[in-house]
């Protein structure tokens, strides 16, 4: 079984993006490595926590047994605070290795992607918790991160738990789809765009008229072709404008997701409406941005959903696990630790179609001498 570890370990290894122990160094996560012998037994540990939801002190016993450190769970919270940028920095890396394409330079707005998820703690009683965060791009700095129990006022995920400036430009899913969300983030200056729920979505022209979204779409008679509409929503203060951006999918697309719908619909045994087939030949996003090109904003949109996968990946590793409740240092080390192993899975599965017949790839492997 330790044998068997260890090759799996060097598998994982082998996918790690160049240079992970040099930025060990340079984030200053090795600083003084008392009780580690090495940036790889550190992170192996880091891992060990983080992955498996051990807690602390379970950590450094398996640590201990595993021969990897022998530390106190005190001296590993430290460390995994000072790891922050370390497991951010791995990140970033690991989004281009997997060729997710970040935003080119652009000083006139801070790309922001919020998302949010449920969290239980292990136990049969374990508490429930709801993280929201909000990661930059194209640094994935964590500039938001909280943490509130289930149940209660101002706990849910709504924009309006966020601390926005203006020129911040907020990424969200249809998830993320609340009018009041929208209309405080516009309040404060900032803009967004959000994929439109056909199902919800209210919105009026500029004449007053209530905006029938489906006869719009339908003039995208080609695919690539791209609509966009002013709109007005109905919000608590005065109608709220902006606009909908539209395209249609490629035939591929459009047969894709016409077969996850009719499987949804034959496990839940319902009869799918003929409307959800028209709307899914669409991608549908609302922005309050009023000068920026409609491809343009669909680019932006495009960011979001290139990270949606990594993000539902990180909520099944979120259920595994500790919280870190002790400060938000803590708390986005934590955070960056599961996005790196669902980026380091999704690459997992990219090269495993083409992996070599040994198992691993040799680019980090010193070669041996062959024998006289």
């Amino acid at each position: 079984m330790e044998n068997a570890a260890e090759e799996n370990w060097q598998v994982l290894l082998s996918l790690f993006p160049h240079g992970w122990r040099e930025q060990a160094l340079e984030t200053g996560a090795v600083e003084r490595l008392r009780g580690f012998s090495s940036p790889e037994a550190l992170l192996r540990t880091l891992l060990l926590h983080i992955s498996r939801g051990l807690s602390l002190r379970e950590t450094v016993v398996q640590a201990k047994l595993a021969h990897l450190a022998s530390i106190s769970d005190v001296a590993l919270l430290k460390r995994l605070r000072n790891s922050e940028q370390w497991l951010r920095s791995l990140c970033v890396s690991l989004l281009q290795d997997n060729g997710v394409s970040l935003p080119a330079g652009q000083p006139t707005m801070v790309f922001r992607i919020v998302d949010g998820t449920v969290v239980k703690e292990p136990g049969k009683t374990g508490s429930q918790w709801r993280i929201l965060y909000s990661l930059q791009l194209p640094s994935l700095t964590c500039d938001f991160f909280d943490m509130t129990p289930t149940e209660g006022r101002g706990t849910g995920e709504s924009f309006r738990r966020l601390p926005v400036r203006p020129r911040d430009l907020i990424l969200g899913d249809a998830g993320d789809w609340s009018t009041a969300g929208i209309e405080f983030v516009h309040q404060q200056g900032g803009d967004v765009v959000v994929r439109v729920n056909p199902q919800t979505f209210v919105a009026f022209s500029p004449r007053g008229q209530r905006v029938g979204l489906l006869s719009r779409l339908r003039t995208l008679a080609q695919p690539g072709q791209i609509g966009v509409w002013p709109v007005e929503l109905p919000a608590q203060e005065a109608r709220l404008p902006g606009r909908i951006c539209a395209i249609r999918k490629s035939e591929l697309a459009i047969q894709k997701a016409h077969r996850r719908i009719e499987r949804k619909a034959s496990k839940k045994q319902i009869k799918t409406k003929p409307a959800t087939l028209e709307f899914a030949k669409y991608v549908i996003v609302f922005t309050t941005q009023v000068t920026a090109p409609a491809s343009e904003v669909l680019e932006w949109y495009r960011l979001r959903w290139q990270m949606e996968l990594v993000f539902k990946r990180l909520k099944t590793l979120a259920q595994l696990g500790h919280l870190p409740k002790h400060d938000q240092r803590s708390s986005r080390a934590w955070l960056y630790g599961k996005l790196f192993i669902a980026l380091l899975t999704q690459k997992l599965i990219r090269v495993g179609r083409d992996i070599s017949p040994w198992g691993y790839s040799v680019r980090h492997l010193s070669a041996s001498e062959p024998l006289a």
